[in-house]
């Protein structure tokens, strides 16, 4: 077949325009989904990772709440009992009122026994025992003497509707070293299946799961505790590890169904206290919906292109020569990815209608670019102020010690500043600073709001805080690079800090940064065990111990920020005007002790 000798405008027209116009659209589109993809998933397992997390944490808790209450009320037995449970003895008055009081004291105890040795005791309940509950007080009572203590598996008793969840929890009763019998409670769980519907919004399925893959509860009514559901594959990937998981685990995987298979996003945290796993999946339908919606607007923009484009090469075939060349260079611009191009062509045939079709889509191509950009800085800020509001939860648990966070991160970030280091380095110290005591999170309150000195084994404990902060931060791969200023601001040069003894430039300049600054704001701030001391007193007292403890050179940038006056020490001093008032003291007063 013979070529034609020439080849219609208008098939040119058409070509270039369907080539400028669609193909970078395109390509944009699909890159920009691929991106939002994974920013969406990372997202959904960020928030999977800290919803299962955080009710995995409460757990735990709670558990040793339970434990330590059961404790304390065994301790009271043995006062009260004069010495022995043996006979009668376990069902005096004393211990009758101990039981009524034990129970009472909180709506999460369904049923308390107290059994001497020979199984003789008394009890106080809100439900009546059934078998099922009888066999677990069996195995509690064999396990007790063994001085063992014991938590048994989730179990529901009651009829229909008015069902519960319950789990035994016992201790062996000893006095004197001598086995004399029991103290057992059954926990109701109806905190804990509340809390899973509290949290299951947006199309997230939460449960928690025992080491057997066995239901303990969930949110939804077709859950029935004791189901198996280790044929989930995030739950079995939980049971195979023997119920030992350290570690969360987020993955993608599918159920199967009789007639469909359904493919979901799902992420397991351990609860090691129990042997338990708290699980949060979705379907995939429902965590990448945003991405669909984009893939359809993108097809709809791609096929209004291309019908725009044909239609206007159909009337602009006659006059092509310089509103063709306008439209090529407009196109190229485009294509390089510059929308601030618009084509300026004075015409009112098809050629200015196709130029103004261009700059409208140049322009909403524009837009799109500015949207992108202004969610991603809308992100940014609630990162910032995820992290703001976590440390903020960590000042708040002392009272004096509040805004600590804020001000040594302001601190931090001057010193980064004076010393000349980038935007991204300073950027990761302002968020080391501001997560630096993240781990006092995990530090009892009777240590951290001590009002007074600690003992070596309590500041062996508050020193774990450290640790504590960055075992916390490992999983969020975001904040790798933030976890050595958490770890080692406690660092000291000469090697006499801790967690690690460090010394010199072993030590990364972030902690070095952050232990300056910290160490200012402790000294010159209240605390139950010393008054503030005057700032400028503090400095000449940081200056002494450079070399020593300080790195010299964060100290002499610290130092130059303070004499300027740019640590923003005004707003503090006001504050503690405020405070000093309030106790009848001066600030002069206070900065004297």
């Amino acid at each position: 077949m013979r070529m034609p000798s020439r080849i219609p405008i208008l098939y040119l027209i058409v070509g270039v325009l369907v080539l400028v116009s669609v193909v970078p659209m395109y390509f944009y589109a699909t890159r920009v989904t691929e991106i939002n993809r994974e920013r969406l998933k990372v997202n959904e397992m960020m928030l999977q990772n800290t919803i299962t997390r955080s009710l995995g944490d409460e757990l735990n808790q709670r558990h040793a709440n339970f434990r330590a209450m059961l404790a304390n009320f065994t301790s009271v037995v043995e006062v009260a009992s004069g010495g022995t449970l043996d006979g009668n003895r376990v069902n005096s008055p004393q211990l009758r009122a101990l039981m009524e009081r034990f129970v009472g004291s909180s709506n999460d105890i369904a049923y308390a026994t107290l059994v001497n040795a020979e199984l003789k005791g008394i009890s106080s309940s809100r439900v009546e025992p059934d078998a099922f509950m009888n066999r677990e007080l069996e195995r509690a009572f064999a396990a007790a003497r063994e001085g063992r203590p014991y938590t048994g598996q989730a179990l529901s008793t009651g009829p229909g509707p008015s069902s519960r969840t319950l789990m035994l929890v016992s201790a062996p009763a000893t006095i004197n070293g001598r086995f004399q019998g029991m103290a057992a409670a059954f926990v109701d769980l109806q905190f804990l299946v509340q809390r899973l519907k509290e949290a299951s919004q947006g199309g997230l399925d939460i449960y928690v799961v025992d080491h057997r893959g066995r239901l303990v509860a969930g949110a939804g009514q077709d859950y029935v505790t004791g189901q198996d559901m280790s044929n989930v594959e995030i739950v079995k990937s939980f049971v195979d590890q023997g119920g030992r998981a350290k570690l969360a685990d987020t993955r993608d995987f599918t159920i199967f169904g009789a007639s469909d298979h359904v493919r979901m996003l799902g992420t397991y945290s351990p609860v090691r206290a129990l042997g338990w796993a708290v699980v949060a999946q979705k379907t995939q339908e429902n965590a990448y919906a945003g991405v669909r919606e984009m893939q359809l607007t993108a097809a709809l923009l791609a096929i209004f292109a291309i019908v725009m484009s044909v239609a206007i090469s159909v009337y602009a075939a006659r006059k092509i020569t310089t509103p063709i060349e306008v439209l090529t260079d407009s196109s190229r611009a485009i294509a390089r990815g510059d929308f601030s191009q618009r084509v300026n062509v004075r015409s009112r045939t098809e050629i200015g209608e196709l130029a103004q079709t261009f700059n409208v889509m140049s322009a909403e191509l524009e837009q799109l670019i500015a949207d992108l950009k202004r969610a991603a800085e809308e992100n940014r800020a609630l990162f910032m102020g995820s992290i703001q509001m976590l440390a903020g939860a960590v000042d708040e648990k002392d009272p004096y010690t509040r805004g600590h966070s804020d001000r040594v991160t302001r601190y931090s970030v001057a010193i980064a500043r004076e010393l000349g280091l980038p935007n991204d380095e300073i950027e990761k110290v302002r968020i080391s600073a501001q997560l630096h005591d993240v781990g006092k999170i995990g530090i009892e309150d009777r240590i951290l709001k001590k009002p007074g000195a600690l003992t070596p084994q309590e500041f062996e404990i508050m020193k774990t805080h450290t640790t504590k902060g960055a075992n916390i931060l490992r999983p969020v791969r975001q904040l790798k690079e933030m976890i050595p200023g958490i770890e080692l601001h406690h660092e000291s040069l000469d090697g006499r800090g801790y967690p690690y003894g460090l010394k010199g430039d072993e030590i990364p300049l972030t902690a070095r940064i952050i232990m300056v600054a910290d160490c200012f704001d402790a000294m010159t701030t209240d605390r139950p065990y010393q008054k503030a001391m005057d700032p400028e007193y503090v400095v000449q007292i940081i200056n002494k111990m450079a070399n020593a403890k300080f790195d010299p050179k964060c100290v002499a940038a610290f130092t130059s920020v303070f004499q300027r006056g740019e640590l923003g020490l005004t707003a503090r001093k006001a504050e503690m005007a405020v405070a000093a008032a309030a106790s009848g003291q001066s600030v002069g007063d206070e900065a004297r002790v």
